[in-house]
């Protein structure tokens, strides 16, 4: 007789399971969290943009500004990517 619980183990003990099922409420935290790394990406922007044109410009603190949004980027992808999980055509 096979034991499936290890096969969810990993995974399910996170919230996720394999497959990309999970329940409503983290769906909801989710989306929540998506909500406010995306709100935060477009405040890195305008801050970028002000900067950008600022007479005086500070490079090291655009250049840092410019790599925390590239992280969003990636944070916000990988949000996505468990919130709408691949579907195999």
């Amino acid at each position: 007789m096979m034991n499936h619980v290890s096969y969810f183990s990993g995974a399910y003990s996170r919230g996720v399971i394999p497959g990309g099922l999970m329940s409503s409420s983290d769906d909801r935290n989710l989306r929540l969290k998506l909500a406010q790394l995306r709100q935060e990406h477009r405040d890195l922007d305008d801050a970028i943009i002000a900067l950008e044109t600022a007479a005086q410009r500070d490079q090291l603190r655009l250049t840092r500004l410019k790599k925390r949004k590239l992280g969003l980027k990636d944070e916000i992808a990988r949000l996505e990517d468990q919130l709408l999980p691949d579907i195999i055509a």
